[in-house]
């Protein structure tokens, strides 16, 4: 059937995670505890590098831009998710879908950018430590910043207009936690092939692209620290790195799984618990791997809250 600019479909319906009502409360009070714990480690990070001047450099603004499309991120499902549990509602408009959709995946592509420039600001530290300041300066930081938001946003539109053009005639039950792209498509009375192709394309190169530059800079990384004497100064930066590209491997493992496949290929339960890992989970351990592991960044934290005892009494 040939897709329309009208959608007889003016609402859907997210079911969530279960049906259960005991899994539903046990589910309520983990994605509350996930959702927290989220926010508030993140928001810790802004706080500490905003008020320490001594981390006003490259590398800390890179991780307050990633702790603050973090919490966007995470802001844009969970919250829809316990108010539905809240209220004992499962309906989201039409809009509100798309609306959703479009965040969801403006926030991953950012991420997926601030990890590829995180990982271009350790291999010029790393590996070109005398160039550092004239490489890394503050122009070039902004820069990348703001171009990856303007990329992530037409990238995002693109998909969106694609979504909105299709049909959806009866069935409007989505057998997830948000609107993802994957059960919309499963859902459209059109024909979705332009959409799949798209995805497969163009979304499989604004993914790969920041993955390659991120696997070339811990390669040089590798190589440098390879030169290193001292047998513990090797230890402590093969340990920093194989933190850093774990939490890359779940980041872009799970969203390969989920949208670089054939759509007959995909499976409910599969595609929910990997969107659940990358949309709630990596969020959340992203500033203790990123940032509360770091030794400067714990003093700046430690200097903060010592302050506002201070203050307090």
């Amino acid at each position: 059937m040939r897709g329309t600019n009208q959608s007889s479909v003016s609402e859907f319906l997210l079911l969530g995670l279960s049906r259960q009502p005991q899994q539903q409360q046990l589910l309520f009070v983990l994605f509350l505890s996930m959702y927290l714990a989220t926010v508030l480690g993140n928001l810790l990070i802004l706080l500490a590098i905003g008020v320490d001047s001594r981390l006003h450099i490259p590398m800390y603004f890179f991780l307050s831009n990633l702790s603050f499309v973090d919490i966007c991120f995470s802001s844009t499902t969970v919250p829809k998710m316990l108010a539905n549990y809240i209220l004992g509602t499962q309906t989201i408009s039409f809009s509100g879908c798309l609306t959703q959709m479009y965040f969801v995946f403006m926030f991953v592509d950012m991420d997926n950018f601030l990890l590829a420039v995180m990982a271009y600001d350790r291999f010029v530290a790393i590996c070109l430590p005398l160039h550092y300041s004239t490489k890394m300066t503050h122009q070039l930081c902004a820069l990348l910043v703001a171009g990856s938001w303007v990329i992530a946003n037409l990238n995002v539109l693109l998909h969106t207009l694609l979504m909105a053009r299709l049909s959806f005639c009866a069935d409007n039950a989505i057998p997830h936690f948000f609107c993802d792209v994957t059960p919309l498509l499963k859902l459209s009375c059109s024909n979705t092939h332009l959409n799949e192709v798209m995805i497969l394309t163009e979304g499989s190169l604004i993914m790969i692209t920041p993955f390659i530059c991120i696997l070339a800079s811990y390669i040089h990384i590798t190589c440098a620290v390879l030169r290193v004497p001292s047998t513990k100064g090797k230890w402590k930066a093969f340990s920093t790195c194989g933190s850093h590209l774990a939490m890359v491997s779940l980041f872009y493992g799970t969203i390969i799984a989920v949208y670089f496949n054939p759509l007959s290929s995909h499976s409910s339960e599969k595609d929910i618990t990997a969107t659940v890992m990358y949309t709630v989970v990596t969020p959340m351990l992203n500033p203790f791997i990123y940032s509360l592991r770091n030794r400067d960044l714990k003093k700046a934290l430690q200097k903060m809250m010592g302050k506002k005892t201070c203050s307090f009494f």
